[in-house]
């Protein structure tokens, strides 16, 4: 059922479990509805609408995910594609921060991310990858076309198989003595020149 697992020691049982019995097992079900993408995908073709997901690779930090959300939903994004395993989960603590966008914006979980993309490719969906290695500017990248852009973490970045497939790398410029924003900034700038490119 593609439900990830984790072993831990005892200790964190019994903190999950609030030093109840917990029989050496501890679930913990998550608050949001996950869809299949190419549900999304489809019923944002059949508005007629020009589709616009994120995919996050390997952003852990659920106040980031939240953050995301919510810019993502303010900007009109159709969908939101997180991994299995290795991303945040959304919890209360995402969901706050996500200001109740998690309630509206559609979210799916991915086995593989690749497989996803891979996926995405199949509708016409351009891959744009967003990383501080991209060689043009986000502005260059023509969004106006069904867009799927790709954020990774700030630690490892997005994986090399997502970047090998991916349309487009682009970067944002920066000019101060920091070289890398935080992931859910660099997410709310660049959809703010999707929308800007996609009204004007």
């Amino acid at each position: 059922h593609q439900i990830p697992l984790q072993y831990v020691p005892v200790e964190k049982l019994q903190t999950l479990a609030f030093k109840g019995n917990h029989q050496g097992a501890v679930a913990t079900i998550s608050t949001m509805y996950y869809q299949p993408l190419e549900d999304i995908i489809k019923a944002t073709l059949e508005a007629n609408k020009v589709p616009l997901f994120v995919m996050l690779d390997g952003v852990t930090d659920v106040r980031n995910v939240g953050a995301i959300a919510r810019s993502m939903e303010c900007m009109g994004a159709n969908g939101l594609i997180l991994p299995i395993s290795g991303g945040a989960a959304l919890n209360a603590d995402a969901m706050k921060v996500s200001a109740g966008a998690l309630n509206y914006l559609p979210v799916c979980r991915e086995k593989h991310l690749l497989d996803a993309a891979y996926m995405l490719k199949e509708y016409d969906i351009q891959l744009i990858a967003c990383t501080e290695k991209g060689k043009d500017v986000f502005y260059q990248a023509d969004f106006k076309v069904p867009t799927c852009l790709i954020f990774g973490s700030e630690e490892k970045g997005i994986s090399p198989t997502l970047l090998k497939i991916a349309s487009q790398q682009v970067k944002i410029q920066m000019q101060g003595q920091i070289s890398s924003l935080n992931v859910s900034v660099a997410v709310g700038m660049i959809l703010s020149e999707v929308v800007r490119q996609r009204i004007c």
